[in-house]
């Protein structure tokens, strides 16, 4: 089993959504978070004095998904969230040990 976190802009999500749904995904978690990158944040205008932003609104989703999904989950998001511009997110894949359903104890593949 692996855990795929994708960090995205946040207007991309329903898009990213939907298009693993279409791959049968069931479940993921999502959190609004804020980063930057290679960004750095911008410069925004407010009453008339410039300020710097160095946190960028961002989306994080988590899946954890079966190996045989990895490689069409991560596709799948790269061709949904990217823009082809600077702060489109990153995308990390992580091996996940063992997975536990609370309400049923169900373990691994059944878990998911």
């Amino acid at each position: 089993m692996k855990k795929v976190t994708a960090i995205i802009k946040p207007f991309k999500l329903d898009d990213v959504r939907e298009s693993l749904s279409e791959l049968g995904i069931t479940g993921m978690t999502v959190t609004e978070v804020k980063g930057f990158g290679r960004q750095k944040g911008h410069t925004e205008l407010y009453r008339g004095a410039e300020y710097m932003v160095d946190f960028l609104p961002k989306v994080k989703l988590e899946l954890i998904i079966t190996d045989e999904l990895l490689e069409q989950v991560v596709e799948n998001i790269l061709a949904t969230a990217k823009t082809g511009k600077i702060g489109d997110g990153k995308i990390f894949v992580e091996s996940v040990e063992r997975v536990i359903r609370i309400r049923t104890s169900e373990e691994n593949d059944q878990a998911i």
